[in-house]
């Protein structure tokens, strides 16, 4: 079997996320894609991600908040479509997720140039919001799979929210937290590239942990 000791101990983290107003609202299509190329990254991942832990019991494949609006207050479900069907697992870092995101809404006015005509109610335009987030050390640590996966069994869905999406996402990292630390700090590849691989938007964050503990536990001699 793999060696399971580590070369440097997992820490897991959690993290809490205030939602700030940015002032920034659209009513057209236009410029809702002229806000999405300007606002911060953490608006960007608040509209694509804040779904995920607010309703974190819940599976999977949650809309962003840009399809819905685009199609329950424009009526372009043609977009909301296209919108809803980009697949968020693909993108390494918040700039090309906001590039696709963007170039979708680009493509479909270009396509269908009457859309720029369509205008929401004063009541319902699109309203920026932005992500802040406060990080901080949880009471548990890990010094080898073993107490890696009683840490896990025991940490709050926000810690495993914040390994698997924040920091392969917002934090630009290249795979998940506990794929990396696996593949790096035990040395097992073979492990770390069976949970690197793991979908984590068509699983509830509970399903993931147990999933996680479920192929730790059952890792190749």
């Amino acid at each position: 079997m793999p060696p399971s000791g580590a070369q440097a101990p997992f820490v897991f983290y959690a993290s809490s996320h205030i939602s700030e107003l940015t002032g920034l609202r659209a009513s057209t299509l236009g410029q809702l894609l002229e806000l999405i190329r300007e606002v911060p990254g953490s608006s960007i991942y608040h509209h694509t991600h804040r779904f995920l832990q607010q309703h974190q019991y819940l599976s999977p494949e949650p809309p962003n908040d840009f399809s819905y609006w685009v199609s329950d207050v424009l009526g372009e479900d043609e977009l909301g479509e296209k919108l809803a069907s980009i697949d968020t697992m693909q993108f390494l870092t918040i700039r090309s997720l906001r590039e696709k995101i963007a170039s979708t809404i680009e493509k479909y006015l270009e396509d269908n140039p009457l859309a720029k005509l369509r205008f929401s109610r004063s009541e319902e335009e699109f309203h920026f919001i932005k992500s802040v987030s406060f990080v901080f050390p949880t009471n548990y640590v890990a010094h080898d799979l073993d107490e890696f996966i009683q840490a896990l069994k025991k940490v709050t869905i926000d810690s495993i929210y914040f390994h698997i999406f924040e920091a392969r996402l917002r934090l630009e990292k290249q795979v998940n937290d506990f794929s990396n630390w696996i593949g790096s700090a035990i040395g097992d590849k073979g492990l770390a590239d069976k949970i690197s691989r793991l979908d984590p938007y068509t699983h509830t964050l509970e399903d993931l942990r147990n999933k996680i503990i479920s192929l730790i536990q059952k890792r190749s001699p």
